[in-house]
């Protein structure tokens, strides 16, 4: 049976390092002398750790001081999506907090090809990450617009190197499935030794990124499943656990724990506020066209907000959204629903919205 580790906790630094040693104790991560040890949180994006944007830089700090008093080498590391990695360190406060600590940090830039098997053959993965002797995953529990929640399984996405990542969403199209079947091969290739889960300060509504608002949990989690966390989640959200792609994705391949044992108070977790997910594409394949013109949800800018910066534009893997003076302009044939555009604005201009053909078409056939 698969453990998940459940603790309500604050950001107050001695409760959060007890919760955090004991959870790395009882997963029984094997931290030796000399040992290369990677810690992976979540650098979406350079901001604050109010924003809830990122894994919070005390529980970073507190894996960190684990790792050094067992004799381990710490190396933190990730491929923000925007920003530069050195900005995002300095902004999220990780910098700041493990200062004095001899952790080296390092952007992910190289990458090895590496055989998984069909559909995806070869991918192309961080080399650090797949060189550690031990790799801790750090997520931050968050919603998506796309695959709905970005929690431990998703959170390995960032050990695809820079621009490979929209090299992927491109090549996944606007199938959910298809992008959450990538993201559990990455999963089942790096197999992190333990996931830690921060959900003390999480993020509902129009996450991953600035248009995403925080909300307190007081949720701590630890697993060395993270898909035991992320099914964990779904439940305390009161959602079936399929409802989550990448959970659907892992039931497919049949590496879903068939049971859990959650230790710690699974408490309901209420009012919290899910990005609303319509169907891309579906009907015959001639229709697809008018229906993501027209029907299906899509990436648009609030004009009060969007400063034209262009972060967007350049990021877009379709190559869909073009800058027009003073605002950004969408080309909805060209847009494949990834909402990367959405993750890496700067200023949450960017939100997932439903046309008024489509939600009136989804009214007629709910009725």
């Amino acid at each position: 049976m698969t453990k998940v580790i459940l603790e309500r906790a604050s950001y107050e630094y001695g409760s959060l390092r007890t919760h955090i040693f004991s959870m790395l104790e009882s997963c029984g991560i094997s931290v030796g002398e000399g040992r290369k040890v990677l810690l992976k949180p979540n650098l979406l994006a350079p901001a604050s750790p109010e924003k809830a944007m990122l894994t919070h830089p005390l529980v970073v700090r507190v894996a960190a001081e684990y790792v050094l008093e067992k004799g381990g080498v710490v190396q933190l590391s990730d491929s923000p999506a925007m920003g530069g990695f050195d900005k995002v360190l300095r902004e999220s406060g990780i910098k700041d907090a493990l200062a004095g600590l001899p952790v080296e940090f390092k952007e992910f830039r190289d990458s090895v090809p590496v055989e998984v098997g069909p559909p995806f053959n070869r991918l192309e993965l961080a080399a650090d990450a797949l060189d550690a002797d031990v790799l801790i995953n750090l997520p931050k529990l968050k919603t998506h617009g796309q695959m709905l929640l970005t929690l431990g399984v998703k959170n390995l996405f960032g050990c695809v190197v820079g621009l490979r990542k929209p090299q992927w969403h491109l090549r996944t199209g606007v199938d959910r499935e298809m992008f959450a079947a990538l993201l559990v091969t990455i999963y089942r290739k790096l197999m992190p030794s333990v996931t830690i889960l921060d959900g003390i300060l999480a993020m509902e509504g129009n996450g991953p990124g600035r248009g995403g608002k925080p909300k307190e949990l007081g949720l701590l989690m630890a697993s060395t499943d993270a898909i035991a966390v992320d099914m964990t989640v779904c439940e305390m959200l009161g959602l079936p656990a399929d409802a989550l792609f990448t959970n659907a994705a892992a039931a497919r391949a049949g590496i879903a724990p068939a049971r859990i044992d959650v230790r710690g108070d699974k408490f309901r977790i209420q009012g919290f506020q899910l990005p609303k997910m319509t169907p891309l594409v579906f009907g015959p394949k001639f229709t697809h066209k008018l229906m993501r013109k027209f029907l299906v949800q899509r990436p648009q800018a609030d004009p009060l907000l969007c400063k034209a910066c262009g972060d967007c534009r350049k990021y877009c893997p379709a190559g869909a959204i073009t800058q027009a003076g003073s605002k950004i302009e969408f080309d909805y044939d060209r847009c494949i629903r990834c909402y990367c555009c959405i993750e890496v604005c700067p200023h949450g201009a960017l939100r997932a919205v439903e046309p008024y053909p489509g939600r009136l078409f989804n009214r007629i056939i709910r009725r």
